[in-house]
Formats: structure tokens, sequence, C-alpha cells
């Protein structure tokens, strides 16, 4: 376990990328090609930047990203790569939808890495990560272009299986993915969700317990 771990650190610091995540969306884009050159890509709780530095030279010079978290990113986009905006906002703020949309009424591909702080409780960091995942598919609904792409973190929870079930409705293709480069003990999964048809993505409870503190 440590030797993996150290090893994707390792890869990513000789890679001059600021954190080891950026190979689980690298696997990702190595099988299922979510990112396209000339994209639009949103990328959600995206400090320290490598998945935005990462989609940046996939979509290429004719492509843009805006990364967006509570702390502020500056990473310089790397050679050949889109611009990237970097965005210090909360998610769940109204002013953040106001501030994107100055930059990009919609987008081609939605990322989310973002997680809660967690409590050591698997229940409730289950919970407060969907919930977190349940903000980002507001702003997907809105920002997200027919035909788009959606990869998001969750924790394993007894209610990931219904929100697999509701995004199916929503996109062509829904996949559970558990990338190699996660660590084995970590109880990260991510849902890839491809080809939006459009609409309501999923029906929210407007009576859910406020999101956990990002």
């Amino acid at each position: 376990m440590r030797k993996v771990r150290d090893y994707y650190a390792v890869k990513a610091k000789k890679a001059e990328y600021p954190a080891r995540s950026v190979y689980k969306l690298e696997e990702v884009q190595q099988k299922y090609r979510l990112l396209h050159p000339g994209d639009s890509v949103l990328d959600i709780g995206c400090f320290p930047g490598s998945w935005s530095l990462f989609a940046g030279e996939t979509v290429g010079e004719s492509g843009l990203v805006v990364g967006v978290d509570l702390q502020q990113g500056r990473q310089a986009p790397r050679l050949d790569s889109a611009a990237i905006h970097w965005l210090c906002f909360d998610i769940r703020q109204p002013e953040f939808l106001v501030a994107v949309r100055k930059i990009r009424p919609a987008f081609r591909v939605i990322l989310s890495d973002i997680a809660p702080r967690t409590t050591g409780n698997r229940w409730t960091d289950a919970q407060q990560s969907l919930r977190l995942v349940r903000t980002s598919l507001r702003l997907a609904e809105t920002l997200l272009l027919p035909q788009g792409n959606y990869l998001t973190k969750v924790f394993q929870g007894e209610d990931v299986p219904a929100l697999v079930q509701e995004l199916r409705r929503a996109f062509a293709l829904v996949k559970v993915l558990k990338p190699r480069s996660s660590r084995v003990e970590s109880r990260e999964v991510f849902i890839l969700a491809m080809g939006y048809r459009g609409g309501e993505i999923i029906a929210l409870d407007d009576d859910a317990p406020p999101d956990a503190a990002l």
C-alpha cells in the first residue's frame, strides 16, 4: 500500500503536477475519452490544480478550463494548454454561478473531485459526500451542454446505487469506477456519466440538511 502511494506521488512530482490525483483522471481519460480537443471544462473542487492542468493539456489551446475551489488556484497552464481560469468560490452560493457564466455560459465537461471534511464516521462522511455530488448535479443541470460528460468523486455508501440509477435516466452511459491510483483503503469511487440528454438529472430533496463544509 505504501509503495503504491509513493509511486504515484513521486510520479506526479517528476511530472510537475501538484497532486497524485491527476492519475485518477488520466486513467479515466485513457479508457473512456471524456475529454476532447476544443472542449470547455468546469473543474469543481480543483485545488491544488492537477485535474485542471491535465484537462487543459488534453483539450488543448482551442479549449477552455475553469477551476473552482474554496482555495485560490494559482498554477500556470502547461505548454500548449487551454487557458485556465481559477475561481475562488463556494459552489453552493449563487455568486459562483454568476461568476462562472461571465467566463462561459455552458460546458462540454464537468469534473468534480470535491470532498467534505471527513469526520471518521463512514455513514456521515458518505452522506456529506453525496450532498456535495447533488450540489454539483444542480450546477450540471444549468451548465452542462447536451451530450456533455460528467465525472464526480463520491464516498461509497448505501445511497450510491440509487444515485447511479437516477443518472442513468439522464445520461447515455454511466459507470462506477475505482482507478488503480486510488488508495486501496479509500472509500472513494468515481461516477462517470457520458452523453447528457438534457433536463433534470436527479430528483433532489430540498429538505436535506445543509452540505458539509468543504
